[in-house]
């Protein structure tokens, strides 16, 4: 049976499945109608793509948001699409044998480029270390307005993948080509990820790393000037607040710099800790994240907006393509900080909800949600004494709740892990993400909604 047929023959069992559950699932369940479940598994072509990248955002970063904020029983934004599978997310080698713990560049170059790489490297082959063209760059080629949005920095690894290629991700901007000499403008290369994200004219870029755009360019066209001052002479409208987003027009290309470094956490909390924590309530505001700061979901709608208006006005039939990070959940994992990786998992899913909202209204809008890879933190029983690093959490229901980071030794970063992690989608060619898939796949899946060619 051809592949196609095989898997809309699986998705139409799927809906008449589903479609009996929805009749006795609750206002809490995983689906909002069983129409819902049949428009997602139509083909057809999508006018827009919105992909949602929670980084580091496993099953279990996920159990514990969800019982902590809606409870245990209770239902997420991102756990209400109607259709879900798991992909894997290994890397490769540069002789391409599996690398069975991925990191944030090779995963996301993964569903880019729909090209495996190794760890570390941004939108390029694993052996020869050539360039591999992006779904945003094709999205670019075939008319379509393109954006990224990001709480991490903008040249950090998820951002980076969409319109930059680098031998290493580390060479975020000119000060910073150590790891890339052949990627140099002054050896014939690309330049940094902040020179090569501002050269391609995305539309949108939201996020942190005012820090690497404020590097001054060495070589080339640009020449003594910072990045950010090269992108205001490429057209781009540059905004570090919300009152600067806020007041940005359509028609020109935006450069939001929200932080020097990552954009700062939205909860704070008392970080695990050998032998456990006293019980405690996460702080659900930050006193070292500034007001003006623009929250995800914010950020996430006003590029919608932008990138909408932009193909209003040039009265185009094609749409735009979008990708929006909640990067610090990764962060937060990486320092055993449960309640700053909760709150950055429920800034992510009211973003997903703005896309939610978005796809209600533009049913031609595929939107995904997924992760690149998953991380640390389990839930475990209040009676386990771990060996690593644990906390006790008071949740909203007033119940205690432990949560264990135990992937590296107490005191150093704590790791990623190899398992596969949640993909899940609505719109045109949703049904793609059914069953387990690989991180590649997801690249075909966008391709082939918006037919790029």
């Amino acid at each position: 049976m051809p592949r196609l047929t095989r898997r809309l023959t699986i998705a139409t069992a799927v809906v008449t499945a589903t479609s009996a559950a929805v009749a006795v699932t609750t206002a809490a369940g995983a689906f909002d109608s069983s129409q819902h479940v049949r428009n997602a598994i139509q083909g057809g072509k999508a006018k827009n793509v919105i992909l949602l990248i929670g980084d580091g955002m496993g099953d279990s970063e996920i159990t514990l948001a969800r019982d902590y904020t809606v409870g245990a029983d209770g239902r997420l934004n991102m756990d209400r699409f109607p259709l879900t599978g798991a992909y894997t997310t290994y890397a490769v080698h540069q002789d391409g044998t599996p690398d069975y713990v991925t990191d944030s560049a090779a995963s996301g170059t993964g569903w880019a480029t729909g090209v495996k790489t190794v760890n570390g490297r941004i939108s390029k082959t694993p052996g020869s270390d050539r360039p591999v063209r992006t779904i945003l760059e094709l999205a670019q080629k075939n008319g379509y307005a393109t954006g990224s949005v990001t709480t991490s920095e903008l040249t950090d690894a998820t951002p980076a993948v969409l319109a930059s290629h680098v031998t290493d991700r580390s060479c975020q901007g000119p000060a910073d080509m150590a790891n890339c000499p052949a990627d140099t403008i002054a050896a014939g290369g690309p330049g940094s990820i902040a020179e090569q994200s501002v050269n391609h004219k995305v539309d949108v870029l939201i996020g942190g790393g005012k820090q690497r755009f404020d590097q001054k360019v060495t070589d080339g066209t640009y020449k003594g000037l910072t990045v950010t001052e090269q992108a205001q002479r490429l057209g781009y409208q540059v905004v570090t607040d919300s009152a600067g987003l806020k007041s940005v027009k359509s028609g020109k290309p935006v450069l939001g710099l929200l932080a020097s470094g990552n954009v700062p956490v939205e909860w704070t909390g008392k970080a695990a800790a050998v032998g456990g924590t006293d019980p405690q309530r996460c702080v659900t505001s930050n006193p070292g994240r500034p007001s003006t700061t623009p929250s995800l979901a914010d950020s996430a709608a006003k590029a919608i907006q932008l990138l909408e208006a932009k193909q209003r006005s040039k009265h185009s039939k094609q749409g735009f393509f979008l990708q929006i990070e909640g990067a610090s959940i990764d962060k937060q994992d990486h320092a055993a900080d449960p309640c700053g990786q909760i709150g950055e998992t429920a800034a992510f899913d009211r973003a997903v909800k703005v896309a939610r909202d978005y796809a209600a209204k533009h049913p031609d809008t595929l939107v995904v949600t997924s992760a690149d890879h998953g991380h640390t933190s389990q839930i475990v029983p209040l009676e386990a004494t771990p060996p690593g690093l644990s906390s006790t959490l008071v949740t909203d229901e007033g119940q205690q709740l432990k949560v264990n980071y135990s992937t590296n030794t107490p005191g150093q970063s704590q790791e990623h892990t190899g398992t596969e992690v949640r993909i899940a989608a609505q719109g045109p060619l949703a049904y793609r993400v059914l069953a387990v898939t690989n991180q590649t796949d997801l690249f075909t899946t966008m391709r082939e909604a918006l037919r790029l060619r």
